[in-house]
């Protein structure tokens, strides 16, 4: 089972996630969010899990210049924003065969190294 990673090539965690596991000898899926935007429905998975204020970075710069502070929205228009605008998550977006991670989760990282040398 080898895990996928969806992030941004100059995104500081993103890279970081990537070096976790490159120094750990597992090879990665990597899916540049710029060159390829996620379906609403491949987004789903994370927003289910963890609920849109853990998927969304408020800190972001593509937050702050789209000036959705004050948008009061659903989880479908959350999910067609993200998909339209990948740099709103909070990266990377990871998945190894059903566990899930969002963001810097170095033990999620660990879970999934550990499936993905004894799956």
């Amino acid at each position: 089972m080898q895990p996928q990673l969806l992030g941004h090539p100059k995104d500081r965690t993103t890279r970081k996630a990537q070096r976790y596991f490159s120094d750990r000898g597992v090879r990665v899926t990597f899916t540049d969010l710029r060159k390829r935007a996620p379906t609403p429905g491949e987004l789903r998975k994370w927003v289910e899990r963890f609920g849109v204020d853990e998927v969304i970075d408020r800190s972001s710069a593509a937050y702050r210049d789209a000036g959705l502070g004050y948008l009061s929205a659903g989880v479908d228009t959350w999910l067609e924003q993200f998909a339209a605008q990948p740099l709103l998550l909070r990266l990377p977006l990871v998945r190894c065969g059903s566990e899930l991670s969002v963001g810097d989760d170095p033990d999620a990282w660990q879970r999934f190294v550990d499936l993905a040398r004894y799956a």
